[in-house]
């Protein structure tokens, strides 16, 4: 699912946007400061990637966060899209060198901090900036709309609060790195990762094929699952004019293909509920393959989500009242 865009209404203070080019230019004098002295002050990659609980949170997250931007993702281990979103939230935050900070956030143990941030499911992705926080997005998400986000937080930190982030010492040895074994390869990386690869490159028919190609062999296999979900989503959406759209879905109520097409453009752009009780309205008024067709869609879209989210959980409920 495409992160929701990021709102800036309420995220900058007029002190912070007056304050932001001298905090810019400090912040660059300290960090070329520390190059000239040999990397003082650096941090090592794995320093990059935190775990947090609510005693620590003032000082790893709100503190850290007037240096570089802290992105929070809220996890648990029963949660099966955590376990998808997790590693590459890390894989990009090592990536982006310093531009931003990860501080992973377990809810079992943290139920204070779930609740101050309102979180109704999970994965669950926040920022911190300047000590401000603001939603990036919820639910599992493609890399190449991830990386947007990362962008776009990037410049909002950098141009209005003047944060340049860390120095990273790139020859640190990351702790433990040596004595951990590689990770056998199971039977499908290769072929998920080519899906991602394909995803990653807007060529969704080719990540299509591979993540079917995966689930021919594996039907259960959650990471190829919900790829394939997200891929054939993006690839329906991708030639759509979103107000020819949304025009057609509005004049012809009755239209099921019409429906479906806008289901999918409110889901891309995180208008979660408004994306199901379009489909669910749309069972509801039809029968037979029409009927049918709205149904596996609907499910369809469950699987982008991820069967963990309450708005999914909602929403089979309303799904199952106008089915029986």
């Amino acid at each position: 699912m495409q992160p929701r865009n990021m709102s800036m209404s309420g995220v900058v203070d007029l002190a912070a946007v007056k304050a932001a080019q001298e905090a810019k230019a400090k912040a660059e004098q300290a960090r070329a400061e520390a190059a000239r002295h040999g990397g003082g002050g650096a941090v090592s990659p794995s320093a990059l990637v935190i775990d947090v609980d609510e005693a620590g949170f003032e000082r790893d997250v709100i503190q850290r966060s007037a240096e570089v931007p802290v992105v929070l993702d809220f996890w648990a281990e029963w949660c099966e899209p955590c376990k998808q979103l997790g590693p590459l939230l890390e894989r990009l935050t090592v990536e982006y060198n310093g531009r931003v900070l990860l501080a992973r956030i377990d809810v079992d143990a943290n139920q204070m901090l779930m609740q101050q941030f309102g979180i109704q499911g999970i994965p669950a992705v926040f920022a911190v900036v300047a000590g401000q926080a603001l939603p990036l997005f919820q639910g599992a998400a493609p890399e190449a709309q991830i990386r947007q986000t990362f962008d776009q937080l990037i410049q909002v930190a950098e141009q209005r609060f003047g944060l340049t982030g860390l120095t990273v010492d790139a020859d640190a040895e990351v702790p433990g790195a040596a004595a951990a074994p590689a990770r056998p390869a199971g039977p499908y990386d290769a072929l998920l990762e080519a899906a991602a690869q394909a995803l990653d490159a807007n060529d969704f028919a080719g990540a299509v094929q591979a993540y079917k190609n995966v689930l021919v062999d594996d039907p259960a296999n959650t990471e190829a699952k919900l790829g394939l979900a997200q891929a054939e989503l993006l690839g329906r959406v991708q030639d759509m004019d979103p107000q020819l759209v949304r025009k057609n879905a509005a004049d012809n109520p009755a239209d099921v293909q019409a429906q479906l097409a806008a289901a999918d453009l409110d889901l891309v752009g995180g208008h979660v509920e408004d994306a199901f009780g379009r489909l669910v309205e749309t069972v509801r008024r039809t029968a037979g393959d029409d009927r049918d067709t709205a149904r596996l869609r609907l499910l369809a879209l469950f699987e982008v989500v991820g069967a963990d989210d309450p708005r999914v959980t909602a929403a089979r409920s309303a799904l199952a009242r106008v089915l029986f």
